[in-house]
């Protein structure tokens, strides 16, 4: 017993040092993407952009383990903020000229902050599938409302107006978009580490597993869940302002649908949605096998990808990195 009491004691900390180097593995590979692959930007944007996306729903529907079908409402709202106060024609009536896009994106992220309070506040007397069923929706209820608005550009949406050059920067060209997606990408994914060891974290692990064995400890289901909500708003709404730049221009039939918001919870889901890269490698991996599927098999693509969620889901129901951890943890008990 006492020959395996530094082990057992050690393993929290490996497992932190191993979650900090395979994150530094990753981001490694991100940086050098773009100098290896330059004529493929446009897939490592839109791979970039939905990593973040994904581990942005992961501080809700993994940590606090709330399962929302409605976040491409919180994306869908950073990019008509950026998008709206940077159009002059369409500025409201107290704004005399257009916002910079950086200005339009944090009040894009204040007013998901603010929608994601109110409802949560609304759902969270919900569980299971009742409020993921009432996260679609409140997420409907957004899309009819831009639908509806000539305001929001209706159901013909919004073009994307020229925009200022900050530090010289063509905010229109891939090469820049592609940092800024990075940033994303490395901001949500520091963030869910900070998460992880702060006490924030181990009270949402708590909640998530057991609501009422958390409130004896003294913590407010409610209270932590709210909060995991609001931050993981005010990511999706950045994540939004970037999407709409790559876009270039969007409609409440493309960004606001709730197929979007199903794909955000897959890509999680299936690259393991308790975890830190979890999302960030489901990202990856269905990005790479969709386009490869794309190409090669044509019009079969959607067929294989579905059924290669379908393996995954059946043979992996923790995620491919719930699949590498119980692997690791099989060869440390071997050795």
């Amino acid at each position: 017993m006492t020959a395996l009491a530094p082990t057992s004691a050690a393993r929290p900390r490996a497992l932190t040092f191993g979650n900090v180097w395979l994150s530094a593995v990753l981001v490694a590979i991100l940086f050098i993407y773009p100098f290896v692959f330059g004529k493929t930007l446009n897939f490592g944007i839109s791979t970039l952009l939905f990593a973040g996306f994904a581990m942005s729903w992961n501080i809700l529907g993994g940590w606090a383990g709330q399962t929302s079908l409605g976040h491409a409402a919180l994306l869908g709202i950073g990019a008509y903020s950026m998008t709206l106060l940077a159009t002059p024609e369409r500025l409201p009536p107290f704004l005399s000229s257009p916002l910079a896009p950086w200005w339009g994106t944090l009040v894009g992220m204040v007013v998901a902050v603010a929608v994601a309070a109110v409802w949560g506040w609304l759902t969270f007397r919900l569980q299971g599938s009742y409020f993921a069923l009432s996260t679609i929706a409140v997420a409907l209820v957004i899309r009819l409302i831009a639908i509806n608005s000539n305001w929001t550009g209706g159901a013909e949406g919004l073009f994307m107006p020229d925009l200022p050059r900050p530090f010289g920067l063509d905010l229109f060209d891939r090469k820049v978009e592609y940092w800024l997606a990075f940033a994303f990408v490395l901001l949500t994914l520091v963030i869910t580490h900070l998460i992880r060891r702060s006490r924030m974290g181990y009270a949402l692990q708590a909640v998530r597993e057991d609501e009422d064995g958390a409130r004896a400890l003294g913590i407010d289901p409610a209270r932590m869940k709210l909060l995991a909500f609001m931050l993981s708003a005010a990511l999706m709404a950045l994540g939004g302002s970037l999407y709409a730049l790559y876009l270039q221009a969007f409609e409440p039939h493309t960004i606001l649908e709730l197929p979007l918001s199903i794909q955000i919870a897959l890509l999680a889901i299936i690259g393991g949605r308790t975890t830190i890269q979890g999302p960030l490698i489901g990202a990856l991996v269905l990005s790479i096998f969709g386009e490869v599927f794309r190409n090669v098999f044509s019009s079969a693509n959607l067929l294989i990808y579905g059924v290669l969620i379908l393996l995954v889901t059946l043979f992996a129901p923790s995620g491919i990195m719930g699949l590498f951890q119980r692997a690791g943890s099989k060869l440390g008990t071997a050795r």
